[in-house]
């Protein structure tokens, strides 16, 4: 397995490069928080990221989707990280859409896969219930009824769930909370009699809701894979969804990163730059072993999916896991190195680490990876 990328992944990097400093630095997500943006990301760039072909990256060609692969995605979040940018690439093209891909009926696929690749339409895949990610722990309910289900039940932290056109919901259809069998999963239009959306005001200003549903009906086609096996077909997703964040959260470190080396080489006490002190010199430099070690274990969890490796699921949690420890040391030590005006909002330093602490928790922190980790091995 390389770590090395081929020159198609190194043109699709610099082309990312280029377009998340450009079109969206970390000022764009400053002015949607500001401004209260009702949808929360910039719709116009988004489409924008759909001509590109980014939307399609994981959807097969018979769908208008390239298939470029995790590898490719891959790059594209690390810079989508790097200037913390707000768009439906995690929820839609990263996790929504690959699962619609793999469990959805054929009729699904045509339905939704051509629209996500053109940019017309937003995914969301509802999981959680609770505030740390178990999907076993699933409790919304799908009773049986004539011709379908009706769903009742809550979901929270769905990302971009609150203008979402359609929803990947994953329901209980037998056994209790906690239980791995007897879960199912459901196609749901955005605007379904019964659901309530909520938007939830994130501590990094970027989308997620709150879900409730009422007696919502779903009709027996609306149902992806499996009766009550859903955690087989969700898994192999939800191990890219771990690999991509993990990317993301690369570009976040490396550039908190960047800017507090900047930072040192400026910044004066006692008439020299502060980078030139030994102490602060130690923490620069494990910073940057950390991030190395992260680039290797991110690149190696991406290049395995697409392999279709067996060890995938293992570099999936490893990389994830990799990814939380690095990036809560690397945003902490940026906030303590800019010093007092690194606790301000004026300082774009503290939005990184708020960007962290919302990340380290998406699909697993870094406790869940590594027991996870360990029960893949049999302990």
């Amino acid at each position: 397995m390389t770590l090395v990328l081929n020159p198609e992944q190194t043109m699709l990097k610099a082309t990312a490069h280029a377009f998340f400093s450009q079109q969206q630095p970390v000022q764009a997500l400053r002015t949607l928080r500001d401004s209260a943006d009702p949808t929360g990301f910039d719709r116009a760039l988004w489409q924008e990221m759909a001509e590109l072909g980014w939307a399609g990256i994981l959807i097969d060609e018979a769908h208008g989707g390239s298939d470029f692969g995790y590898q490719g995605l891959g790059q594209i979040l690390e810079e989508a990280g790097r200037t913390l940018a707000a768009s439906p690439l995690v929820s839609t093209a990263l996790l929504a859409a690959p699962l619609v891909r793999a469990a959805g009926s054929a009729a699904l696929r045509t339905a939704l896969l051509p629209a996500v690749v053109a940019g017309t339409r937003v995914l969301a895949l509802a999981l959680e219930e609770g505030p740390h990610h178990a999907p076993a722990r699933t409790a919304l309910t799908a009773t049986p009824e004539a011709g379908g289900f009706v769903l009742n039940g809550s979901k929270t932290y769905v990302l971009d769930g609150h203008i979402a056109d359609d929803l990947i919901i994953l329901a209980r259809t037998a056994g209790h909370p906690g239980d791995a069998h007897g879960l199912t999963l459901f196609h749901l239009r955005g605007d379904a009699a019964g659901l309530t959306r909520t938007r939830l005001r994130m501590v990094d200003s970027r989308n997620a809701a709150q879900l409730s549903l009422r007696a919502v009906r779903v009709r027996a086609s609306d149902r992806l894979g499996e009766l009550d096996l859903a955690l087989a077909q969700l898994d192999p997703v939800l191990d890219g969804g771990r690999a991509g964040l993990a990317a993301e959260m690369l570009g976040t470190a490396l550039e908190a990163f960047e800017r507090t080396l900047a930072y040192l080489k400026v910044r004066e006490q006692f008439g020299v730059a502060i980078g030139s002190f030994q102490a602060l010199k130690h923490r620069a430099a494990l910073m940057f072993c950390e991030l190395e070690l992260t680039r290797s274990a991110v690149r190696a969890a991406l290049g395995a999916l697409d392999a279709g490796s067996s060890e995938s699921p293992l570099l999936a949690c490893l990389a994830k896991a990799k990814a939380c420890e690095t990036l809560e040391l690397v945003s902490s030590e940026a906030v303590q190195l800019h010093g007092g005006i690194g606790m301000t909002d004026v300082a774009d330093i503290g939005l990184f680490l708020k960007r962290a602490r919302v990340a380290q928790q998406l699909l697993g922190d870094a406790g869940f990876q590594r027991a996870r980790y360990a029960n893949l091995r049999g302990f």
